[in-house]
């Protein structure tokens, strides 16, 4: 998506480690116009697919979970970080961060993921796969089935995306990062 790409290397900022930092228009500050024009994308993208329930991971990945919802006429459901004191009845898994370099449970509630939902899953990012690995666990559990992932922003030489197009998963990314060696943000065209 061109956009996004050339917003990416106007203000997307690189750091050692192969960390992006876009967040002054996708996960801090955010562009509205920019995160429609996104959401209409994977709407496009995603036009055949049957789908009735749109998930994410809170919280980067809830206003263009939000969007495509909206869009499709949707719920959204974002898996929580931390387990609310009133959630009971719950799906959970444990999920890797690389950019906090840390291990975090992620919880839904089985009353808004179940058996026969057709899940999309939108998020920000697509690195190593560990959010997404731990989305196709909760849908799983929850015997729905996963229909595709859609991704803002893949870092390809992660591999993440690889690992999740080998299990034949649809996945869409709208910009992939193929290096940021030297901190030199490099897009596949």
């Amino acid at each position: 998506m061109k956009a996004l790409k050339d917003r990416i290397l106007r203000d997307g900022k690189c750091f050692e480690g192969g960390i992006l930092k876009v967040d002054n228009f996708i996960n801090h500050q955010m562009d509205p116009i920019l995160m429609k024009s996104m959401a209409v994308e994977f709407v496009r993208r995603f036009a055949s697919t049957k789908i009735n329930k749109v998930l994410t991971v809170e919280a980067s990945g809830i206003a263009p979970a939000i969007m495509v919802g909206y869009l499709l006429e949707l719920p959204v459901v974002f898996a929580k970080k931390k387990k609310p004191s009133t959630m009971d009845n719950m799906l959970i898994t444990t999920v890797y961060s690389f950019t906090k370099n840390n291990n975090y449970d992620v919880c839904v509630s089985r009353d808004y993921l179940q058996p026969g939902d057709k899940v999309l899953f939108i998020d920000d990012f697509l690195a190593n796969g560990n959010a997404a690995k731990g989305i196709i666990d909760l849908v799983n559990q929850a015997g729905a089935e996963l229909v595709g992932m859609g991704f803002l922003i893949e870092k390809s030489f992660q591999h993440g995306g690889d690992f999740l197009r080998g299990q034949g998963i649809h996945v869409e990314s709208l910009a992939i990062i193929e290096s940021l060696d030297n901190c030199n943000i490099k897009i596949k065209d």
